[in-house]
């Protein structure tokens, strides 16, 4: 059995050694399907079913992640019906770990991550007067274009 840490290294390894950040980005979920498989209950459906969550979390954390509040525990009850009681711990830390580093690497590479899994560039996160969307590109750091900075602003007294 692989400790974490060791998993960690090697997905850092991955990520820094692949050429397409679509590639990394779902570097994630691939890494943490193949540290679970092996804990998986017998019947293949839910190797397929535990393959298509971790994918579906880590495109979510990657389109939507101002609005994925917990990640790891989303996915952990996605997920965790498929592996028998006494896996439940390392299936946790696994989720936890890999999530952790996925959500570090979107902090530091945010429109870069959006723009692999998505297939386009990330959009502003507000909306125009008339309703629509806002269609510039937005500042890494809060997912706002310079024009609605404001509303980042905003959030933030909300948040405090």
């Amino acid at each position: 059995m692989e400790s974490l840490r060791s998993a960690e290294v090697r997905t850092k390894t991955l990520v820094e050694n692949e050429g397409g950040e679509g590639v990394a980005m779902y570097q994630f979920s691939r890494a943490i399907y193949r540290d679970l498989a092996p804990y998986i209950d017998v019947p293949r459906s839910n190797h397929e079913h535990v393959l298509h969550a971790c994918e579906a979390a880590i495109e979510r954390l990657a389109t939507d992640r101002y609005y994925f509040a917990k990640p790891e525990k989303s996915l952990f009850y996605d997920i965790r019906g498929f592996f028998p009681m006494n896996a439940q711990e390392r299936v946790y830390q696994v989720v936890y770990c890999y999530m952790g580093l996925a959500q570090q690497y979107m902090t530091e590479n945010p429109l870069e991550g959006y723009a692999a899994v998505s297939g386009k560039q990330p959009m502003c996160r507000a909306t125009t007067r008339k309703g629509a969307a806002c269609q510039r590109v937005p500042l890494p750091h809060n997912g706002y274009c310079p024009s609605h900075q404001h509303l980042a602003d905003t959030e933030d007294r909300l948040a405090a």
